[in-house]
Order: structure tokens, then C-alpha cells, then sequence
């Protein structure tokens, strides 16, 4: 379950699951040499590169980015900084090896790039001069640095890093006697925020702001509070610093409402500038130093909210909204040179675009193809950068490819690299097709995507899969998905859709499924469904169904409502509402914009839309897969299902997989670990002499 802030603002071992050791027998010898095939393959998956942060120069002439890769031999995603220019002739690697490198920032003079890298063993600010390529370890701090940015004379950087603090020790334990082994002494937790996923228990500390000189040496500490400082912002005299932060005594309960604040660097004054019930982020000052851009919005406390674009004076007078006629969650705002508007980049009907605003609210399109930071599932995920004098770069990405560099001005748009040229240069992919239909509950637009596997024949019957994606404020598009891709590869055709409470389609079509969800939602992939079934090349009696996070939740509660699929795999899913709110890494959110009211206020709504309630009319199938490290939809949530499947002895299986949080992919053998076990699934129920039977002369 990804937390929105729209509210809108990736193995070794199988676990816990007897009988499954079969399934490694089935999918292993495909992924043996991948050269010997001429389709997607599940080792594949570590030959995959992608492009990302990518930042242009101040003049205009180079562009840096981040090209990532995977180890096969260590199971390790790792990064390095890239350099070309805007022509795309001279392109050069910056950095080399086995690391991790990203978050690369000019200069103001464009001479040098300050980027974080774990080449000393652990995460710290690197510098680099651009023409000599040497660099220099800037910081070496105990914890990995935060977000950082220059300083508008090049001399400084401010950023942010946590800070512990010692927790109080409240449980007195007596000494122990010399040569003793104990155990390890209690944790005391008194916090309602005490666990992240990703990150699992949360030690006792705050992220705090720092400046550090170019130079190096010590960094100075700004700020010691009892809540997290954002992403900090120099003022154009490079005096004080803006940052977003909730500073309210009740912030653990209200956790969006943040404002924006100004720390004079000299006196460490803090002075708030916005004071609205909602979130306020994201600042960014204008080129003359008058004004402050930042994102936000009036917060209703619905599901699904789009950040909107404001302005203010820098004391924070005159505030005022100038997207209100813009009704797509805006981003990654950055002035244009004179001052007079905006570019940022934005979702709309799973595509991704750079928009301009001006600070009389006229908007224009930029350009669009933006994509392909997502590898494992179709989700929008993007990033631009632009100069003042509007030479803009991107990451582009499509269904083809994972993202690549693009750059571009006054519409005029180039693609610079293939970084996955090698493997596609003789790997088919399935190809993806558009499809708009009306859903059966109220005849409302709906916008999906179908994969057919290489070398499709219409003229035959496939099985089908329906995958369903997570958020549940979130959107699929048309751009590349391993997952799907390898589904494709496997002979199922693939479809995909962005039903009601989907970003992208408007705040009205989101809210939907505001304290309604799941609901009508399962009438939209229903009705997807029999729309892909009407092109004739679907087998009805093969269908399968599966879907990660909020995309669990749907395949959980759709095969309590129909048994027309053959089986499923629900990943790591909600199955009870109450205690998921009571156990998953964010209670305030979902208390606050999920539901009206607390569990024991209204326990019949939150079993009403719990998949549970629905559990004994499960007949299908099902597998449940999630890791083991996962605080978002900890894996009771699973084991509740299975255990409940089990009872009522439908066909059920549980994975689970080690060390693993709720981004299952993060390491390249979790990826392939969950294609492999959901492939394994339906091709035990997928029947193989049906189609050998079609496809017979």
C-alpha cells in the first residue's frame, strides 16, 4: 500500500509453503542462458539498465544523469554518473565500479557536480570537477546525509541528516554478573510512529539541517528540534534556508499538515510562512528573489487530493493559488529564467508530461513520453530537469524500453541514449495495445492496456491475466514493465487498467473510492476483463488474476465475489482493515483519509471492505505472497488469509520471501523470486492441452 501524498503529492530461499519445491524445478531451466533465447527470460532481469535523475547544466550544454545496473553474482542494484551533451555526441562515464551514485547537482557555474555515493563504504556527499573529473569526499558524517542543495555563490552546501538522540532508559534493569550472558535489554517504544518500511524500527532521533563549506571539514548543525526538517532551500542572498516541515504538537496524528518555514543561518531564527490546515512543500524561489512557488492544497481529508501550485511573497503575505484551473497533480515545479512561470511534470491518462504555468495560471504542454523508472510494474514514474532559458532533459520511456535520456526545446525532442539496445537488439517483447471501454456499474471511461506475447497469433485462444496495481491512488501507463513483459513471454496475454481512485483522471474520478474502497472498482477490472474477452482471443475457462499492495486488495476481494478465475496470487495485500491500521507503518494516515472513524468506532465498515468478510466465498485458488520485512501490509495480513483459505480448504499456498519489505523488487533475485512463484502458480492450473489442442492444424 504506497502512501500518496494525493492524497497525490525491488532470493535464495522459499519459506513457510511445503510442497512448492516443484515449482523451482518448473521455472529454472528457462532462466539458464537467456542468450540461447530469443525472448524475455527471468536472468534477464539483471542485464536491464535504466536512466534516472537526470540534470541539465545551467547553460544548457550538458546534461548528467544516473545509469543504473545489477550484479548478478552479488544480487546488488548499483549506479554511476554519466555525462553528455546536449547534441548527444561526447557521452562519458563520470564515475566508475561497483557503487551506488545518484542525486547529481550542478554548480550555479556548472563547473563542478556535488552527488551522494557509497564508494567509502557508506553514503556521503561527493564532489566532482566536471573538467579535470577528480573528486573529493565532501562529508563523513556517522549518518548518511539527506537531501542537499548548493548554495547560490557555490561556496556552501546545506542538507539534511538524521540525528539520533538517546532514548531514556525507563526499564531499569539490575546489573548484570561479570561473564554473563543476558540478553539484549528491552526497547522501549512510547511513539505512534515508531516503524518505517524499508527502514523497519525506527531508532530515536530527527533529521536535522546542515551547512558544510565546499572546502570540507565539520559540518555545522542549524537546527536541534523535535520533528523532521525537509529538503532545504537557500534564499538568493544565501542568508537563510527554506524548508517544509510539521512543526504542530499534533503532527504524529496530522501527518500532512506541514508549512514552510525560513531558519536565518546567522541567528537560527525560525519564522513560518504559510499557516493552512493541508500540506505545504516543495519551495522554490523565483530568479529575482521576490517570490516563493511550493505545492500543497486545502486538505479535506479525502483519499485522493492533487497537489496544486501557489505562490507568496517571501515573507509569506500574498499567498494565492495559480493552477486552480489545472486539475492534474503537479511536481517537480522549476522556474523558468525571467520568472514568469513554472515547468513541472505531471500525470494525465497514464502519460507522463512536462507543463509550463504561468504566474497568471495560463498553462501550456511542454512535451510528454516522459517514463521508465518503474522496471518491475507499468507505473508513471519520471523526472525532467530544465535551464532557465527552457533546454529541457528527461527521462523517456514507452512500452519498448526502460527509461532512457531525452532532451529537447520549443517542442523540438531527441532520444540521446539506448542503454538496453544490447538486449533488445534480439529480444522480442510482447506488444502493448491501448484499450478504452465503459464500466458495467455506471458506464463511466475507463483507459487499460494489453500485452499479447511474442509471436501472437489472433487467430488462437491464450489464457489472461489480470494485473492490478497498488496505491490505491496510484496509475498505471504505457511504459515498460519486466513483470508483465516476462507474464507475456510465459504465453498469457497481459491486461492491465487504471480503475476508479486511479491518479491521473482528476480529483473526481480518484474520490470514487474515497472511503469506499474496494467497491465499484471491481466492476471497472470486471469489466476490463470482458472487454479484452470480446477480441476474441481470449480462453474464458483460463483466466488468472493477480495484483501487489492495493492491487491485493482487489484480487483478494474479487475472488470473494466471483469464482470465474482459474487462480490467483494476492500480493502482499490488506485482508483485515483493523488490524492492518493497527500494525502497518502509517495509522494516522489511514485513520485520517481512509476512514470516517477508529475500528472500535465503526468495526462494521472496516470488516464491510475488508477481503476477509468475504473469505468464505472463496473457491479459486490462491497464493499469497509477501515479504517478510514488510511494514506497509505486514505479512499477518497474508498469513490471515491463508490460514482462513485453509479452513475452509480451498487450494492455497503461502510465499514468503526473506529480508524483504514491501518493495519486493529492490533486489533483482526478489524480482525474478516473485514472477518465478506467481508463473509457477497459474501454470498449475493452466491448462496446456486446451491451447496444444487450438493450435493443432
Amino acid at each position: 500500500m504506497r502512501a500518496q501524498y494525493t492524497v497525490h503529492g525491488g532470493w535464495q530461499r522459499w519459506c513457510a509453503c511445503l510442497g512448492l519445491a516443484w515449482m523451482i524445478a518448473v521455472t529454472a531451466p528457462a532462466a539458464v542462458n537467456p542468450a540461447m533465447s530469443d525472448q524475455l527470460e527471468l536472468l534477464d532481469v539483471f542485464n536491464l539498465e535504466y536512466v534516472s535523475d537526470v540534470q541539465i547544466s545551467p547553460d544548457g550544454e550538458w546534461i548528467v544523469y544516473v545509469r543504473h545496473f545489477s550484479d548478478v553474482m552479488t544480487d546488488q542494484q548499483h549506479a554511476n554518473l554519466w555525462l553528455v551533451d546536449f547534441s548527444g555526441r561526447q557521452h562519458r562515464p563520470l564515475t566508475t565500479g561497483n557503487f551506488s551514485d545518484s542525486s547529481p547537482q550542478w554548480s550555479h557555474a556548472g563547473d563542478k557536480i556535488l552527488f551522494r555515493s557509497n564508494r567509502s563504504g557508506k553514503a556521503q556527499l561527493h564532489l566532482l570537477w566536471v573538467a579535470s573529473r577528480e573528486s573529493m569526499q565532501l562529508s563523513n558524517s556517522a549518518n548518511a546525509p539527506g537531501a542537499f542543495a548548493w548554495s547560490h555563490d557555490d561556496q556552501a552546501i546545506a542538507f539534511s541528516m538524521f540525528v539520533p538522540t538517546k532514548p531514556d532508559r525507563v526499564i531499569k534493569m539490575p546489573s548484570k554478573p561479570e561473564g554473563a550472558q543476558w540478553n539484549a535489554p528491552p526497547t522501549y517504544i512510547d511513539e505512534l510512529n515508531y516503524r518505517r518500511d524499508g527502514a523497519g524500527y525506527l531508532p530515536a532521533g530527527k533529521r536535522q539541517l546542515f551547512v558544510l563549506p565546499i572546502t570540507g571539514g565539520t559540518p555545522r548543525q542549524l537546527t536541534n528540534a523535535e520533528f523532521n526538517h525537509g529538503s532545504p532551500v537557500w534564499s538568493l542572498d544565501d542568508k537563510s534556508l527554506l524548508y517544509s516541515a510539521n512543526q504542530h504538537d499534533d503532527r504524529d496524528y496530522d501527518p500532512l499538515n506541514s508549512e514552510i518555514h525560513r531558519l536565518d543561518i546567522a541567528s537560527g531564527e525560525v519564522t513560518t510562512l504559510t499557516d493552512r490546515a493541508g500540506p505545504d512543500s516543495a519551495p522554490t524561489i523565483s530568479p529575482d528573489g521576490k517570490l516563493i512557488a511550493y505545492l500543497g492544497f486545502d486538505d479535506q481529508f479525502k483519499g485522493y487530493q492533487n497537489n496544486r501550485l501557489y505562490l507568496m511573497q517571501t515573507d509569506g503575505s500574498n499567498a494565492r493559488l495559480i493552477s486552480a484551473d489545472f486539475e492534474r497533480a503537479i511536481s517537480n515545479i522549476q522556474w523558468d529564467a525571467r520568472g514568469r512561470g513554472l515547468y513541472f511534470q505531471y500525470t494525465d491518462q497514464g502519460h507522463d508530461y512536462i507543463g509550463y504555468i504561468g504566474v497568471n495560471g495560463k498553462f501550456k504542454r511542454i512535451t510528454g513520453g516522459l517514463g521508465g523508472l518503474s522496471l518491475g510494474r507499468p507505473y508513471n514514474a519520471s523526472s525532467f530537469s530544465v535551464t532557465g532559458a527552457g533546454r529541457y532533459a528527461y527521462t523517456v520511456g514507452d512500452a519498448t524500453h526502460p527509461a532512457d535520456l531525452a532532451v529537447g526545446s520549443n517542442g523540438d525532442d531527441r532520444r540521446l541514449t539506448q542503454v538496453n539496445a544490447d538486449l533488445f537488439s534480439y529480444k522480442q517483447l510482447g506488444k502493448v495495445e491501448e484499450i478504452r471501454f465503459k464500466s458495467s456499474y455506471d458506464s463511466l471511461d475507463l483507459q487499460g492496456w494489453i500485452i499479447t506475447p511474442p509471436n501472437f497469433d489472433p487467430q488462437q485462444n491464450y489464457p489472461l491475466i489480470l494485473e492490478i496495481h497498488g496505491g490505491p491512488f496510484a496509475s498505471y501507463g504505457e511504459v515498460f514493465s519486466t513483470e508483465l513483459q516476462l507474464f507475456a513471454a510465459a504465453g498469457y496475454v497481459v491486461f492491465y487498467m487504471n480503475p476508479r481512485g486511479s491518479a491521473g483522471y482528476g480529483e473526481t474520478f480518484g474520490n470514487y473510492i474515497d472511503k469506499n474502497y474496494p467497491s465499484q472498482d471491481y466492476d471497472d477490472l470486471m469489466s476490463g476483463v470482458d472487454a479484452v474477452i470480446e477480441r476474441g482471443y481470449i480462453d474464458r475457462q483460463q483466466l488468472f488474476v493477480t495484483g501487489g499492495s492495493g492491487g491485493g486488495v482487489l484480487s483478494a476481494w474479487i475472488i470473494g465475489k466471483t469464482d470465474r478465475f482459474k487462480a490467483a496470487v494476492v500480493a502482499k495485500p490488506v485482508i483485515n482493515w483493523t488490524s492492518w491500521l493497527l500494525t502497518a507503518d502509517l495509522p494516522a494516515f489511514a485513520a485520517n483519509y481512509w476512514f470516517d472513524k477508529l475500528p472500535w468506532e465503526d468495526p462494521d465498515t472496516y470488516h464491510k471492505y475488508s477481503p476477509l468478510s468475504l473469505v468464505g466465498q472463496v473457491s479459486t485458488p490462491t497464493m499469497l505472497l509477501t515479504g517478510e520485512q514488510d511494514h506497509r501490509t505486514p505479512i499477518p495480513e497474508s498469513e490471515q488469509f491463508y490460514t482462513a483459505l485453509k479452513l475452509n480448504k480451498v487450494e492455497s499456498a503461502l510465499v514468503r520471501i526473506p529480508g524483504a519489505s514491501h518493495g519486493i523488487a529492490d533486489r533483482p533475485s526478489n524480482l525474478i523470486a516473485k514472477v518465478a512463484a506467481i508463473l509457477s502458480w497459474f501454470d498449475r492450473f493452466r491448462d496446456h492441452a486446451v491451447e496444444a489442442e487450438a493450435e493443432a492444424p
